[in-house]
């Protein structure tokens, strides 16, 4: 692609780029990259702002690779780039990166339907509710999550512990989406991914949320500024602006926002579309649910639509959470003419995802759980799920992510304590962090809301050896939860990527003589 061509991704933006050096028209574009080791002959380098170094220094690296074209913020003069390589200076590399990328894969966004869905707990089992249910009612979908990446019909682990791709590798997910016929793309869309311009020029058609509480502060300071990062979303759903990705084939657009949550007032005054609502408590939301019975083996209720029409609907999954998971997944795919019967009946088949609620039986005594909760909320959300289903104690084992968001440690800890019978404070992903510290600060939380050390919790640095303690204290009847890491496969210690499955190590010590 020529540099020229390349350079439309930032038509209709405010990113006006300078360009010093060869005409674009002259300069060839084999390949996209923010990586310098990734650099090869003919290639651009985006030297981007990072949290740990500026790009810049890495240019010299890029050119000797082979790239034929550096995209920066400094004037150019500052670089002393050799006169064959173009330069393009944009007040905003991140965001360049985003559209760049767009513009080399094709504009693939531009050629479906996009579901972006956001919110603190849940966006994994949204995004593959969405998705069953546009399936179900005729269409190819495909998605990105956490968990994995569904291109049309086939399915690939998410290996990279990042929900949003960096946004070269995302295009080219969106891009062989595209390739596979898929007509809705449902995106998980975090508040990094939208903070650090991951989600750039990706154009979306419908946004969705769950709930906002609060959560990577690492990344956005202060939960005002997270909370401003989730409302981007809604903000780029324009209603004035068509897409029209297949004959007759028009995409409605609408924001989806959640009655029953407190970010209803903050994102209803960032959305220009017309909003759809969904709730349980509230009575006057737009997709409603009501008779609720919540069971041990699943969930059903009956929902009431905007055009009136209502369904009762079955689903096998567990917990109220749930419920508004199913309700913001309707509301969604009811703005883009799902019927009721395709929505219950893909509901009703949908048997949840890999490492949320998970059961593990190896035939003992007790209930076992594995979940992926990692935030105060959602432990909470887990723990009042469990305790109406154990007869005996209900026993957590948790931690907290190391170079992450320090505040919620105390947060996770006291809500543990309060509903928790007993719990063991362990290594979540540690990182460059000392572990021990990490535990200490959750257990502080644990003391100051009334929990004893020893008595009500214990410390163990180690993830291993804090399940092998949960099972060693776990009597029949109990159910043990084990939260915070899920479906991943790892857990980060230091730098390194240490291979990691909870159920396959609790299916390992269950079987081991106690």
């Amino acid at each position: 692609m020529l540099l020229a061509q390349l350079l439309h991704g930032f038509a209709g933006t405010d990113l006006v780029p300078e360009v010093a050096g060869p005409a674009p028209e002259t300069v060839e574009i084999a390949g996209v990259t923010y990586g310098s080791a990734e650099v090869q002959s003919g290639w651009l380098f985006v030297a981007r702002p990072g949290s740990k170094a500026d790009g810049h220094i890495y240019i010299p690296d890029a050119l000797a690779r082979g790239a034929v074209a550096v995209v920066g913020s400094r004037p150019a003069a500052d670089l002393a780039l050799p006169p064959a390589v173009a330069y393009i200076r944009v007040a905003d590399p991140r965001r360049a990166l985003g559209l760049l990328a767009c513009e080399f894969a094709g504009q693939p966004s531009r050629q479906m339907a996009v579901i972006g869905v956001t919110g603190t707990d849940g966006k994994t089992t949204t995004v593959n509710l969405i998705a069953a249910i546009m399936d179900a009612a005729g269409h190819t979908s495909g998605l990105t999550s956490t968990v994995d990446f569904k291109i049309g019909p086939r399915r690939e682990e998410n290996a990279t512990r990042f929900t949003n791709l960096e946004a070269p590798e995302l295009q080219t997910v969106l891009a062989q989406m595209v390739a596979e016929g898929v007509d809705y793309a449902v995106i998980e869309s975090t508040s990094s991914g939208l903070e650090l311009e991951r989600l750039a020029g990706i154009e979306y058609d419908v946004a969705v949320v769950t709930n906002i509480t609060s959560e990577h502060l690492e990344v956005h300071g202060t939960k005002a500024a997270y909370w401003r990062a989730k409302g981007m979303l809604f903000e780029r759903i324009d209603p004035t602006h068509a897409k029209y990705p297949g004959p007759a084939f028009i995409v409605p657009r609408a924001c989806v926002l959640n009655a029953d949550d407190a970010s209803y007032a903050f994102l209803a005054r960032r959305c220009r579309a017309p909003i759809v609502s969904y709730g349980i408590d509230n009575p006057g939301a737009d997709v409603n649910a009501t008779n609720l019975h919540l069971r041990a083996d699943g969930n059903s209720f009956d929902v009431t639509l905007p055009d009136g029409a209502s369904f009762h609907v079955t689903s096998p999954l567990v917990a109220r959470f749930n419920v508004a998971n199913c309700l913001a997944a309707i509301a969604a795919c009811w703005t883009q003419g799902a019927t009721p019967a395709q929505m219950a009946g893909a509901l009703a088949a949908f048997g949840g995802v890999p490492g949320r609620m998970e059961r593990i039986q190896a035939g003992q005594d007790f209930a076992v759980i594995v979940d992926y909760a990692h935030t105060a909320e959602s432990l909470k959300q887990v723990l009042t799920v469990l305790r109406p289903l154990t007869r005996g104690r209900l026993i957590a084992v948790f931690g907290s992510a190391g170079d992450r968001d320090r505040t919620k440690r105390p947060e996770m800890g006291a809500v543990a304590a309060e509903y928790a019978d007993y719990f063991v404070i362990t290594d979540e992903d540690p990182r460059t962090e000392d572990a021990a510290t990490i535990l200490r600060a959750i257990a502080a939380g644990a003391v100051e809301a009334g929990a004893t050390e020893e008595g009500d919790f214990v410390c163990q640095v180690g993830r291993r050896e804090a399940i092998a303690r949960a099972f060693a204290v776990a009597q029949p009847g109990d159910t043990v939860v084990l939260c915070g890491k899920g479906h991943e496969q790892s857990i980060v210690i230091g730098t390194e990527k240490v291979p990691w499955d909870d159920r396959s190590v609790a299916r390992e010590l269950l079987v081991q003589p106690r």
